[in-house]
């Protein structure tokens, strides 16, 4: 079992089968498994997206700087929501922010996100880098780097990554195993590229696995061989 990991979540997967808003018995399965990883001494970061509140500029004509500041915002409802899920089982947890938001949350400081693992609780990192233009798949390699987390957990919609879209090729292939400059000289679609660049200059490896497949979480954080890892 890995001893520190961080792993990315989504806005989507919160919402379940509805594609928007949170969904409760999701993120039950989400934050049952989390409790019983802290049970076990793991100590876990994660990264939240926001796009089942807020996607890109939805389609409206928005300054980008604008858009990527409101998907930021996004983030923070879902943090806070897991934060709320995750405490009423018991489990202490601290949600930092990259943009200043003291009234509901920390700033993200290194030093005591490193403190809160110390201490028990889980970190769930909100705004991603901070700063527009980048993606939360950014954010969430920009802290696993920072935090020196074993692995990076990317949860996704499918139980893997294929050489082409399975949701369109019925001869689509699984990929059990990638290297980073695989995905980049291939143009495999896991993460931006990024995001993929920083894992490969900070040895993080990542590993992408289906959230909908019963104790993903827990078995991708005990090393398990689940979905696809690159390295």
């Amino acid at each position: 079992m890995y001893k520190r990991v961080l792993l990315k979540l989504s806005g989507e997967a919160l919402a379940g089968a509805s594609g928007t808003g949170i969904d409760p018995i999701t993120v039950d399965k989400v934050v049952c498994q989390l409790v019983e990883l802290a049970a076990n001494k793991v100590e876990i970061a994660i990264v939240v997206g926001g796009g089942n509140f807020w996607r890109g500029r939805q389609g409206v004509a928005m300054d980008k700087v604008t858009a990527d500041h409101m998907g930021m915002l996004a983030t923070i409802m879902n943090a806070l929501a897991l934060q709320d899920a995750i405490e009423k089982k018991g489990v202490p947890t601290r949600v930092q922010t990259a943009l200043s938001i003291p009234a509901v949350a920390e700033p993200f400081i290194l030093r005591k996100a490193l403190r809160h693992f110390e201490s028990g609780r889980i970190v769930i990192f909100a705004c991603g880098t901070g700063n527009p233009y980048f993606t939360t798949d950014s954010g969430a390699a920009l802290r696993a780097a920072e935090i020196k987390a074993d692995v990076l957990l990317m949860a996704k919609n499918v139980d893997g990554v294929y050489d082409c879209d399975p949701k369109t090729s019925k001869t689509a292939k699984k990929l059990d195993e990638l290297s980073y400059m695989d995905v980049i000289n291939k143009n495999i679609a896991v993460m931006d590229f990024t995001s993929v660049t920083m894992c490969m200059e900070n040895k993080v490896p990542i590993v992408a696995f289906g959230l909908a497949e019963e104790n993903s979480i827990i078995r991708a954080a005990s090393g398990e061989k689940i979905g696809t890892i690159i390295h």
